[in-house]
This record gives structure tokens, sequence and C-alpha cells, in this order.
């Protein structure tokens, strides 16, 4: 329309009054939600771009995470579908927040990964990133296999990655559940190890090898965290939902052909039929 005045591209640029306000806000907002304790804060760099992988339990850890993270004086920065950023109200807020804009209408997903740490370095941001990009479906609540995306995103612009893992935003909301439960008030625990050594991925072609074994190495040393704090000794392999699917199939097409198999036997042993004993 002439005349109304063209809004800027979000580019995770940001307004130091609006942090400062959303952070009078939820600061003490997370505080009811649930009672945290936290380690390893001094692991973060105090500056600079940064991401913090994370595993991801529930809806909820979003907010743990993000204190965390603001505990450590930074400012919690999340990847956000490009078409939010055009809607009324939410679109400012999150730019004035400097939350970074994904273009996931491009079909080249390594050009989005791409844009996406350029505009992470340029604005020394501090990412929290889901490797697992969903709420873990294993059953005993490990890290599943990963994406590559958090591989990419550091690599592309030499971001360091800092495993953050945490335990109990799951009592709070489950998976699949739709109404938290804040009363009583559950604790939720983080700690943050160092930041993951992948110097010898350094200058190589990004090919899916190299994106997955530094991915591997960043999501093993997330699970490591998540077994100290569960005081329980990690799987020695990820879980992965479609390997998964596919061992039932085939346990219950075993069970299937074993129950036919057995069915067959005791017919055969069995007394013809119209025949009498002596």
């Amino acid at each position: 329309m002439a005349g109304k005045k063209a809004r800027r591209p979000a580019d995770g640029s940001y307004s130091g009054a609006w942090r400062n306000v959303s952070k009078i806000i939820l600061r003490p907002g997370i505080r009811m939600m649930m009672r945290l304790n936290w380690s390893g804060q001094e692991n973060i760099p105090a500056s600079g771009p940064v991401i913090l992988a994370a595993n991801h339990l529930s809806y909820m850890d979003i907010f743990a995470i993000s204190l965390f993270a603001d505990s450590a004086r930074r400012y919690p920065v999340f990847l956000a579908k490009s078409s939010l950023f055009s809607i009324p109200v939410l679109g400012t807020v999150i730019s004035r927040l400097g939350q970074l804009p994904v273009y996931r209408g491009q079909s080249d997903a390594a050009l989005v990964l791409k844009q996406a740490a350029q505009l992470a370095a340029r604005n020394d941001a501090c990412v929290i990133f889901y490797p697992e990009a969903t709420v873990t479906r294993d059953p005993q609540e490990w890290p599943m296999a990963a994406k590559n995306g958090v591989a990419r995103l550091a690599l592309e612009a030499g971001i360091p990655v800092v495993p953050v893992a945490h335990w109990g935003a799951q009592r709070i909301l489950p998976y699949g559940k739709f109404v938290p439960k804040f009363l009583p008030r559950k604790t939720v625990q983080v700690v943050a190890g160092p930041p993951v050594d992948l110097s010898e991925f350094a200058g190589q072609r990004l090919t899916n090898r190299v994106l997955r074994a530094a991915t591997d190495k960043i999501m093993t040393e997330v699970t490591r965290l998540l077994g100290e704090l569960r005081q329980l000794p990690p799987p020695a392999e990820f879980y992965h939902p479609a390997i998964a699917r596919r061992k039932l199939r085939q346990d219950l097409r075993s069970l299937q052909e074993a129950s036919t198999s057995d069915g067959a036997d005791r017919a055969g042993d069995s007394p013809a039929a119209g025949t009498t004993g002596p």
C-alpha cells in the first residue's frame, strides 16, 4: 500500500530495550513454573557466537534452557521459520528480540543452514539448537539419532558448540500432553559441558560422512552429560525411530510365523478326524 513503511527483513539484529523488557517478564515467569538446579555456565563463552546443543524431552525445556543461557549472561536465540516474521505483532516481537529467520521455502537445506550460520556469526548469537529436531521418541528418554543440522551450522562459520543436557522438564509437560502440571513445582536439572572439539573436521568438505561424524561427536557429549544427571550409564547406540519400527515389524512377523507353525504342528499331532481308538 502506498505510504506504508516497508518492514525491514529480519536479519538477527535486535533491540536491547526489547530484550531487557523480555527478561523482566520471563525471568520470574519461568521460575514460577519450575525450580532450576544448574551448573556449567562457565563453559559458555561470554561473547561471540555459540551454539548450545541440547537434548529435547518436552516443550517445557525451551524455558529451562533459555533461563540457563540467561544465567550465563547470554540471550537465548532460536531459529524460527521466516514466515513467522511476517505475522503482525508476533513478527515484530521476535524480530526485535533478535531471533534468527530460517528460509525453509528454499529447496537447498544446506544453503538454509549456511545463511543461518552467517547470521548467527554476524550477530554474536547464542543459538539454542535441538539436534534431534523434535522431542525424543526413545522409550527410555535418551537422545535419539540426531539430524546433521547442528554440525553444519557449527562448521559453516566455525561456531563453537557447547553440549547441554537437562532432566525434569518432561515431568511438567510429558510429550503428547497439552496441560502442564506446575504443582507441586518440579525441579529441572541443567548442565553444560566444555565446547566440543570439532577441530578434526575444520577445512574438510561438508559431506554427509563428515557431518554425521561431527553430529555424533556432539550428541555423544550431550548423552554423557545426561547420564551424569540421571546417574545412569547411557546406551551404547542412539535410538533410531525408523530402525525401531522396522525391528518391531520383524518381531511381530516372527511371532506370527511361530504361532502359525505351532498351530500346524498341533494339528499334525492330533488324531485324524473320524478315527476311534482300539
